[in-house]
């Protein structure tokens, strides 16, 4: 049963921002098509799906809602927030990199009324008949300027074609496309532009650091070291860039994640699991980082290469201050380089304090545990083992991720050791577990 009160109270959530209200009362008030822009971290996921909450019958096993994202980790990410809410709806995510048949085989099991799919497994899924297209009733398309523009065009026009019982469309994003193409078959059209309004701005403080040399890397290291204990992501334009800063960084000893599109998606995922549990102080990455992916708690941007344009600018700048917190962006810049005009008037120049420089220690490391959803293993099954069997307390562990096979655990950096001792080898729901630092 809907109830969107009891559905707030679950994620303790006290009130609805203006644009969270603003695309709820235009969902269950109107028929309308709807293009929502609002800032990356406002919180666009639950205003989508708050209000579809309430418009799907959750008594049916059919499929209702297809919700089209650019990415497997906006997948992912979306499909915990729906779980988040607790109103009984059964999702599933559909993304590449893994068979197609194993995820129609738990189609049939879940018979989920909403989807999170990117673009070309939805094409798949569809051409196999593995989703009947009769029942689905709404389609969202989150990042839509991303989806309708980077490559995704021939599979969307194939994907919305298909999908012809469609009666409401809703496209998300934190920048505009230059114009919605007419495959996506827009009706009348309310838009939703919280933009102008967005009071991220306020909430960042924006920096210039200028390093004497064009390579980049000994400021850097100064900078991040002169954050202290924070969380910080840096960002570059290139894979191997990202790679190579990376290196330098753990080498000097920095607790580091990559992340850019070349990496095995498990390796992603673990990178972002390690950085967002506290486990890595620094997060370096492409624009891939960019969109789409929890991380709360981002004290720092790092612009090492500057963004190619003002829409990567933007999603880079709200990967900190979500919701209501505060952050700071600091543009690297070397001896030939000047600040982008669409970054505006930065007036404030960061002078890094003098050294000498030691690279933060993080707060939590991550834990390896040897039993999953397979094993029906749940969160607070390792919570009380880790608990019960590892000696911690409640507040020495962090965020746990349950997989299918294994489950990872956030612990505090100094009762770790004492943890894996004591609970290596022993029993989780009667079975003896493997639990191993990952470093």
């Amino acid at each position: 049963m809907y109830n969107e009160e009891a559905i707030l109270r679950k994620m303790g959530i006290k009130a609805l921002s203006e644009m969270q209200s603003g695309m709820r009362n235009v969902m269950l008030g109107r028929d309308d098509d709807i293009v929502l822009l609002s800032a990356t971290g406002s919180g666009k996921t639950l205003a989508y799906l708050l209000p579809l909450a309430g418009m799907i019958n959750a008594s049916s096993d059919v499929l209702q809602v297809v919700v089209i994202v650019p990415g497997r980790e906006l997948a992912l990410q979306s499909h915990d927030v729906l779980k988040g809410m607790g109103c009984g709806l059964r999702s599933m995510c559909l993304y590449g990199g893994r068979p197609a048949m194993d995820e129609h085989r738990e189609m049939r099991k879940v018979m989920p009324h909403i989807v999170f799919a990117t673009p070309g497994r939805l094409v798949d899924h569809l051409d196999k008949g593995n989703i009947s297209p009769s029942g689905v009733r709404y389609v969202v398309i989150d990042e839509f300027d991303k989806c309708l523009k980077m490559g995704f065009a021939d599979e969307m026009r194939k994907a919305l074609g298909t999908l012809r019982g469609v009666k409401r469309r809703f496209l998300l994003s934190a920048t505009d496309a230059e114009e919605i193409p007419d495959f996506v078959n827009m009706g009348r059209v309310r838009r939703l532009d919280y933009l102008s309004t967005d009071k991220t701005s306020g909430r960042i403080s924006t920096y210039i650091v200028k390093s004497p040399n064009r390579d980049k890397l000994d400021t850097l290291y100064d900078l991040l070291c002169s954050f202290g204990v924070s969380s910080s992501i840096v960002f570059l334009n290139y894979r191997d860039s990202v790679e190579r800063v990376g290196e330098y960084l753990t080498d000097k000893g920095f607790v580091v994640s990559t992340f850019h599109g070349g990496m095995e998606q498990e390796a992603r995922e673990d990178a972002i699991f390690k950085f967002s549990n506290g486990s890595a102080s620094v997060l370096v990455a492409t624009d891939l980082a960019s969109r789409g992916l929890d991380m709360p708690g981002v004290d720092n941007i790092v612009h090492y290469h500057l963004p190619v344009g003002e829409d990567e600018y933007i999603h880079r700048i709200g990967r900190t201050a979500r919701w209501e917190a505060s952050g700071r962006a600091f543009f690297l810049l070397g001896p030939d380089e000047e600040l982008p005009v669409y970054a505006g008037n930065v007036p404030d120049v960061y002078e890094i304090p003098a050294g000498p420089y030691v690279p933060p220690r993080p707060r939590m490391v991550t834990l390896y545990i040897g039993k999953g959803k397979k094993d029906k293993v749940s969160r607070g099954d390792v919570l009380g083992f880790l608990c019960k069997t590892g000696g911690l307390e409640g507040s020495d562990i962090g965020r746990i991720d349950v997989r299918e096979r294994c489950a990872y655990a956030a612990v505090s950096i100094d009762k770790w050791k004492e943890a894996v001792k004591r609970a290596s080898g022993e029993k989780l729901k009667g079975i003896k577990t493997v639990v191993e630092h990952i470093k």
